[in-house]
């Protein structure tokens, strides 16, 4: 595997912090995404290679084993292992000249740790399974589209993958689609497949967690005398009473009309409507007099 500098890919230095790591990687997905060039082999190159920089650059973890193991990154562990194991002979080599393991002891150690002996004490028996790269993703969704469960292709690393989106999920949140990472070494597994989802919200309707909050204007006649009023909910209509003499800033709960509760089917949060009377504007001369006669009855 040959060394990637995943910093010069995003155009970034090895001190960049994540928000700077993330920013860099947002810009560089869109700039070279497939939807926004389409047949374009190098474009394509390019969004493979953003993609695998912000996987290493963007996990603390991953990024640590890279500054460290470079190309080898992702079998720090084994490397790790292997350190161990040759410190390991080496003691043993000493306890072997002061009179400890024989010739055949040490052998059977060796073999018991790497499952055969080669000439430089290394295993050739055996091979290490290695575990595949984790793949992290970012899914960019309107609120709209998170209101019901559904279904979306991915291509992720040239691959299409379809993947069901349950209703209700928030933004940030990350699912592990299992087995859809990096495919694994000598027989081991695949790594995971994590997606992030960024919501956003290009409606009128405030979220909060399972519910939604909305403000409707309400005339100053219906306010006063009261009425009946037909507001939007997020699927619909719904005809709303209103009490006379309602206040500026009255809010009112609708139940069950708010946002699904993620995975659990049938269930939603509740819709809270905060009204916001508005004084009548451009008033003819009779309305003029029609309210100096109710100022004056409310003086007597």
């Amino acid at each position: 595997m040959d060394y990637i500098d995943y910093y010069s890919v995003l155009g970034i230095s090895k001190n960049a912090t994540p928000n700077e790591v993330k920013k860099a990687y947002r810009k560089l997905a869109r700039k070279y995404h497939p939807d926004v060039n389409p047949n374009d082999a190098e474009a394509e190159r390019k969004f493979k290679q953003v993609n695998e920089a912000n996987e290493v650059l963007g996990n603390p973890e991953n990024r640590k084993k890279y500054d460290e193991y470079g190309k080898d990154w992702q079998h720090a562990e084994e490397i790790e292992k292997a350190r161990k194991a040759q410190q390991q002979q080496r003691q043993n080599y000493q306890y072997q000249s002061s009179g400890g393991f024989g010739e055949q002891d040490f052998s059977d150690f060796f073999e018991s740790m790497f499952g055969g002996r080669t000439s430089g004490g290394f295993s050739s028996g055996r091979k290490v399974k290695y575990r595949g790269q984790d793949f992290n993703a970012e899914l960019q969704l309107t609120l709209k589209d998170v209101y019901q469960t559904h279904k979306r292709t991915l291509t992720i690393n040239g691959k299409n993958i379809r993947i069901t989106i349950p209703a209700g999920i928030e933004n940030g949140q990350t699912i592990k689609i299992k087995g859809h990472g990096g495919p694994g070494s000598n027989g081991g597994p695949n790594g995971d497949l994590f997606i992030t989802f960024s919501i956003i919200n290009n409606t009128p309707f405030k979220r909060d967690g399972n519910n939604l909050h909305k403000t409707v204007d309400l005339d100053l006649y219906t306010a006063v005398l009261g009425g009946e009023i037909t507001v939007n909910t997020f699927d619909g209509k719904a005809k709303l009473k209103v009490k006379p003499e309602t206040q500026n800033g009255t809010k009112v709960k609708l139940k069950s009309k708010g946002f699904p509760v993620y995975k659990k089917e049938g269930q939603f949060g509740d819709l809270f409507i905060t009204y916001s009377v508005k004084t009548p504007t451009k008033l003819s001369a009779r309305e003029k007099e029609l309210f100096k006669e109710l100022a004056a009855l409310k003086k007597t």
